[in-house]
């Protein structure tokens, strides 16, 4: 529940589910990891870490590794994130969580102005591999900005293209960002129709009640209750 929430944002009833979970299972790490998913996703980068720091102890799993070094990162610590993000346990992780880490760090390191070292932190071997997998278009994302902000724009262009390709769940805004590179103007075809569809939809009410019988059902005149 507390995922399925957390895919609409409900913040209230996904903050709620995991806590009561922490109240009857509090040595589950599931539950602890729940709990801190959903501060994570608020913002709450102190609460985030406590609860990930809890859920890799009673795991002995680092899976959470890469979260918890944006939470350090979240909280102005960037030292202290980037020596956690080297830590022994960062070689033990799984590739989808490494590739995460490598995004973070990548971040860490454009905060601190280091365009180049942000760019070095990218450039693992995954960023040459299949763009299939589900976690290329944020890596290729994260390159593409890195490269746009170094100044190279035409391979900038390049990455965002691809991370467009491989972005079928649409997690980044990757083709808005290639279709400005091209000088594409995106246009709300919708926009300033809205009021207008409103206006047309109220008339049309009201054409109905006038239409309908005395229980003001549309479309029954002269029937019965």
């Amino acid at each position: 529940m507390v995922a399925a929430l957390l895919d609409v944002d409900d913040f209230t009833g996904a903050e709620a589910h995991a806590e009561t979970a922490v109240r009857r299972a509090g040595r589950v790490p599931a539950a602890r990891e729940a709990l801190g998913l959903v501060a994570y996703r608020k913002g709450e980068w102190a609460r985030a870490l406590s609860e990930f720091r809890t859920a890799r102890r009673l795991s002995g799993s680092s899976h959470l590794l890469a979260l918890m070094v944006d939470c350090e990162r979240g909280l102005g610590r960037p030292e202290r994130a980037l020596e956690l993000a080297t830590s022994p346990e960062a070689g033990t992780l799984a590739v989808e969580d490494r590739v995460e880490l490598a995004i973070v760090v990548s971040g860490i390191r454009r905060d601190l102005g280091q365009l180049e070292a942000a760019r070095l932190a990218l450039e693992i071997p995954q960023l040459d591999g299949s763009s299939r997998k589900p976690w290329f278009a944020r890596l290729a994302y994260a390159y593409a900005e890195t490269l746009l902000a170094l100044g190279r724009r035409d391979d900038a262009r390049e990455w965002f293209a691809r991370a467009t390709a491989a972005d079928h769940e649409l997690e980044t805004d990757a083709a808005e960002r290639l279709a400005e590179l091209d000088g594409v103007v995106l246009t709300d075809l919708l926009e300033g129709h809205e009021d207008d569809d409103e206006d047309g939809l109220a008339e049309d009410d009201r054409a109905e009640e006038r239409r309908a019988g005395d229980d003001g059902r549309p479309g029954r005149r002269g029937e019965g209750p």
